[in-house]
């Protein structure tokens, strides 16, 4: 018979006492509360008077639930499971614990949700320990500024909108242009360092995550990587905190002075479970329907990314939040909240899809606000006036869609430009060592692709990346220690772009 809240239950080790004629060890005082009401991923609980914000409920069907909202006579809990076998009337009790995950190395190469259990099938996980999946950012003192690379391996990232080591690059741009594959790219960049990784995916399509999760195996970096999945069939309760949980595992590795890269692809949908269990709480809504403290719950997320001093462990937190707009709005209330919080943003154009250039940066809305302090000595030399170049250039094509009769000197610019832009396509999947990247810029810099049709420049490409990795192996190493880069060095790379255009010049007229 289950005893009404706050009543006095004796327990096992009390009633065996008693029976046995021993001294009790005195009685327990426990809350059974009751549902009242369940919807789809909340439940609504009387008779907890003591539960706590935040505190971690067990209801009778096995569910677990956090409670989000504290009313007299009544809690609001966000369910972290289906709710379809929870009846009104069925007992809850208080664990005394907040939401936990499991953090440590046995995630690593393995597929989990957002407490940190398997998904993947490969059996249970032994982790080292469970941390809440909530915890303060570490404070000012605790920090470095952000002054290391992280070099994702696409060239108009590294050489124009560069990220640092600590820093948080916000992903933005329309469905369908590129974002998520322009993240585990940067994942599959880490093969040759020691970098963990954490991919977060929220609200994801379960073949879009599989199909994630198999680029990842094939770049070779799945050992090194966590995959947290929250899918869209899953309750809106679980897709709520997994980026929590990213994070916290994340702090894990940090906190032993490692540098951890965390995607969270994407925080739309993060917002709009969120949404979806606070109007069902009954919370008022506001701009576009979400709750007030929508801001809040984002801010408090990435604020836990970082460059950490040695007394906070000297690791480092980078952080790629994606988010989608509809129809290039970046006024929407999400984006702008994401573009006020983190440190830049990559924004991909669909009027650079629809012109078939990929990666499609829109270097004249992406910035990093950080990243260039971090910036490699080559980098910055070869690639300072990449953004000018490719600004002015667009400006030109515009003014020139007109039929304006031009002179000799602008219609050069716009060859050069409109070389430079095709310089920077990229495939999928192929991330590039910076040795090649520079020798490709400097190339197309320089007039080698002026003139040349898509086909020629990838041509022109490939050979130029095949002839710097053989070659120049000693500058290569060189950039890595972040050397300073003088006009020897880009003399070399320019001799290099210079050779790869003549040598495919003579083979049966692959460049005219």
């Amino acid at each position: 018979m289950a005893h009404d809240a706050g009543s006095t239950a004796l327990s096992p080790e009390g009633m065996l006492a008693a029976l046995l004629g021993c001294p009790s060890p005195g009685p327990r005082l426990s809350e059974i509360g009751q549902v009242a009401e369940v919807a789809d991923g909340i439940a609504i609980v009387t008779g907890l008077e003591r539960a706590l914000a935040d505190e971690l409920l067990k209801f009778e069907c096995g569910v677990q639930g956090i409670v989000l909202d504290l009313e007299p006579g009544r809690l609001g809990v966000v369910l972290l499971g289906r709710s379809e076998q929870m009846r009104i009337g069925e007992s809850v009790v208080r664990t005394h614990k907040v939401v936990s995950t499991k953090v440590g190395a046995a995630l690593l190469g393995r597929v989990v949700d957002a407490l940190g259990d398997s998904q993947d099938g490969g059996g249970r996980i032994e982790a080292d320990a469970s941390h809440p999946v909530e915890a303060e950012a570490p404070p000012i003192l605790d920090r470095h500024a952000i002054s290391r690379p992280l070099a994702t391996g696409i060239k108009v990232i590294d050489a124009a909108v560069p990220v640092g080591l600590g820093q948080r690059q916000l992903v933005i741009g329309d469905r369908q242009t590129g974002k998520t594959s322009l993240a585990v790219d940067a994942i599959l960049n880490q093969k040759n360092t020691d970098l963990i990784c954490i991919y977060c995916a929220i609200g994801q399509r379960g073949d879009a995550v599989a199909k994630a999760i198999g680029a990842i195996h094939d770049g070779g970096m799945s050992k090194r990587t966590i995959v947290l999945s929250a899918g869209d069939e899953d309750a809106a309760g679980l897709s709520y905190i997994a980026p929590y949980a990213a994070l916290t595992m994340a702090e894990h590795f940090a906190a032993q002075g490692r540098d951890v890269l965390v995607v969270l692809d994407d925080l739309t949908h993060h917002a709009r479970s969120y949404r979806e269990l606070s109007l069902l709480l009954r919370r008022p809504p506001g701009r576009e329907a979400f709750p007030g403290d929508i801001f809040y719950i984002h801010a408090r997320l990435l604020e836990r990314a970082g460059q950490f001093t040695e007394g906070a462990g000297g690791g480092s937190i980078t952080v790629l939040p994606v988010v989608e707009t509809q129809a290039e709005n970046l006024s929407a209330y999400i984006p702008t909240n994401l573009i006020s919080i983190t440190d830049g943003q990559i924004y991909l154009s669909p009027r650079l899809v629809r012109k078939n250039q990929f990666p499609a940066v829109d270097l004249g809305v992406s910035v990093s606000r950080v990243g260039g302090k971090a910036q490699s000595k080559a980098f910055r030399s070869v690639a300072g006036n990449l953004r000018v170049t490719l600004s002015q250039f667009e400006e030109l094509e515009e003014f020139a869609r007109f039929g304006t009769r031009l002179d000799d000197a602008t219609r050069g610019r716009l060859t050069r430009g409109a070389a430079v832009r095709a310089s920077l396509r990229q495939s999928e999947r192929d991330p590039i060592p910076a040795i090649e990247q520079l020798a490709v810029l400097v190339a197309a810099m320089d007039g080698q692709f002026d003139s040349l049709d898509e086909a020629q420049v990838f041509t022109l490409m490939a050979s130029i990346r095949s002839a710097a990795a053989r070659d120049l192996m000693d500058l290569a190493a060189q950039i890595a220690q972040n050397a300073p880069f003088d006009e020897a060095d880009r003399a070399r790379l320019a001799m290099l772009g210079k050779d790869a255009r003549q040598a495919l010049g003579g083979q049966d007229g692959a460049i005219a």
